[in-house]
């Protein structure tokens, strides 16, 4: 469900708000009937990343950094 509620029912009801958007209720904060906010959670990202942890996935051909062709570059019209 979409909400849309003025920054001053926002000021005096932020927790009510928050909930709501926990529970799954897209909340749009908007000024004179204008959107101009979403409220959305935030949920921390669980997969670490780990500098290398890719090495020996995937090669490169010796090529990869060579020009395109003149013929590749035209049809991207370059």
């Amino acid at each position: 469900m979409v909400i849309q509620e003025n920054i001053h029912y926002a000021k005096t009801h932020f927790s009510e708000l928050i909930k709501r958007s926990l529970a799954g209720d897209q909340v749009v904060i908007a000024k004179s009937g204008k959107p101009l906010v979403r409220l959305v959670p935030f949920f921390e990202n669980s997969n670490k990343r780990v500098p290398g942890s890719a090495k020996d996935q995937f090669t490169m051909k010796p090529n990869f950094n060579d020009p395109l062709p003149p013929d590749e570059l035209e049809r991207w019209g370059l």
